[in-house]
């Protein structure tokens, strides 16, 4: 049985990978991705001290949060193409052009 650290570590690095890539990187389906990383280690430290406690609430909490993250991945996407059909471009630093 793996303990409930182990997967909360886990969810930490993955959270940290994350913020890094959104942090650090400019092109726009990187960010996205290092959302959905950040969005999904959170899932993982729910359903792990759901278990830990022995309560189905986390797991439901994670029903939920795939359910908005699958919501925002068609959004998000769609809001991707439509700027690079405009720009021809996904860099984040070039999007502060689109003003006027």
């Amino acid at each position: 049985m793996v303990p409930t650290e182990a997967y909360i570590i886990l969810s930490m690095v993955l959270f940290a990978m994350g913020a890094m890539g959104v942090l650090l990187r400019r092109n726009a389906i990187v960010v996205f991705m290092s959302v959905e990383l950040m969005l999904n280690s959170a899932n993982i430290a729910l359903v792990a001290f759901s278990r830990h406690w022995n309560q189905a609430d986390g797991h439901l909490f994670t029903f939920f949060v795939i359910t908005v993250a699958a919501a925002e991945v068609a959004v998000g996407l769609a809001l991707i193409v439509a700027i690079f059909r405009t720009k021809q471009s996904i860099n984040i630093d070039e999007l502060h052009l689109m003003e006027g």
